[in-house]
């Protein structure tokens, strides 16, 4: 697929993902507390039910089903994660997105659609932020053409997309394309949500650790486009 592609992707043969999402389906359900499952739901504002598996334990239980399996190919990544958002419960979610930040390097451009359909399918913070540093990150850093899908990215309607493109350098460190995160922190300074408002100042706090003085000068230069909750998270540590 085309790097910007907004069509569902269709979901690959995979004898891999089929292995794991086979064991998966097996140990995450045996290992559920339903006494623990309601709390995690509210946490997340009910985005979705869960099985009630604390993170230490799903990711204990991850290792087990990925034990002496084989290096994923893209097409298995991909039938992985689109099979793991067909379930119900957010824990193979986790357990997809887990997967893909390990094996991010077997995946190239042309996965960037399937992330795109994980971000946009009942979306909220706890898949989406790991997604856009660990995966999409990854992906972009790898070649030049992936940053121009990221300059679209920006100005979607969809705020999680836009989000994603806010965050997907936040562990660049002293590889960020600064211009590049300044524009799009300005594109999407007036916006009206708080998870847009606050990835602003995240992404930008983030660099602060690497460039602190270019952060200062930003900020001090667009103060007034700037929300002051982009502006307090800028500048937090600083």
């Amino acid at each position: 697929m085309r790097p910007n592609d907004q069509r569902p992707p269709g979901i690959p043969r995979s004898a891999l993902a089929d292995t794991l999402l086979s064991r998966l389906t097996e140990v995450f359900p045996a290992a559920a507390d339903p006494a623990a499952a309601p709390a995690m739901a509210a946490y997340m504002k009910d985005i979705g039910p869960f099985l009630g598996i604390a993170r230490p334990r799903r990711r204990a239980l991850a290792k087990a089903v990925t034990k002496d399996t084989a290096p994923p190919a893209e097409s298995d990544c991909a039938a992985l994660a689109l099979h793991c958002w067909l379930l119900p419960e957010r824990e193979y979610r986790y357990f997809a997105v887990d997967y893909l930040r390990r094996h991010v390097t077997h995946c190239g451009p042309g996965f960037l659609p399937v992330v795109r359909h994980l971000i946009v399918t009942e979306p909220w913070w706890d898949t989406i932020d790991a997604l856009a540093a660990h995966t999409v990150g990854p992906l972009v850093a790898a070649g030049p053409g992936p940053a121009a899908v990221m300059d679209e990215w920006i100005g979607d309607e969809n705020l999680w997309i836009a989000r994603t493109a806010l965050l997907h350098q936040l562990r660049y460190k002293g590889a960020t394309d600064a211009d590049r995160l300044f524009a799009y922190c300005l594109r999407q300074a007036g916006h009206p949500d708080l998870f847009i408002r606050k990835a602003i100042g995240w992404c930008l706090r983030e660099y602060a650790k690497t460039d602190p003085a270019a952060v200062r000068a930003f900020v001090a230069e667009r103060r007034e486009q700037l929300s002051p909750l982009s502006v307090r998270e800028a500048l937090k540590n600083l």
